[in-house]
């Protein structure tokens, strides 16, 4: 069965961390384009992805600087490592697994998908 898992979620205050996981089962992550996205009220925007073409990592502006993509190829598992939060960054939080990825308006956008995560939430908050 393909699936991504994730975890990590929780309530933070600002200016706090978080980190993110997502296992994958049935396929092997090495040879998809993966991608972080989150969802507040409203669209779902893709804000970190890794290109399988290139292995090139690219950050919405929003979170450049603050959030680290990594994968573990041996886990078979992606993470999001998540600081200095702030509460815009309040959201459900999704791993993604496709074929390519394009930029659309400073958002990544995951062609082909495979697989999504089921989300977690990431509430962040005085």
């Amino acid at each position: 069965q393909v699936k991504l898992a994730e975890s990590g979620g929780g309530s933070v205050q600002p200016g706090g961390s978080l980190r993110l996981s997502c296992a994958a089962s049935g396929f092997n992550l090495d040879y998809y384009t993966i991608g972080w996205f989150r969802q507040a009220p409203g669209e779902r925007e893709g804000i970190a992805c890794i290109s399988s073409s290139d292995g090139n990592t690219y950050y919405t502006d929003s979170v450049k600087g603050r959030f680290t993509f990594s994968r573990d190829s041996a886990k078979n598992t992606m993470y999001l490592q998540m600081n200095s939060l702030e509460p815009e960054d309040t959201a459900v939080y999704y791993c993604v697994a496709g074929d390519s990825m394009t930029v659309v308006q400073d958002l990544c956008v995951i062609k082909g998908v495979y697989v999504w995560g089921q989300g977690t939430q990431v509430t962040v908050s005085s």
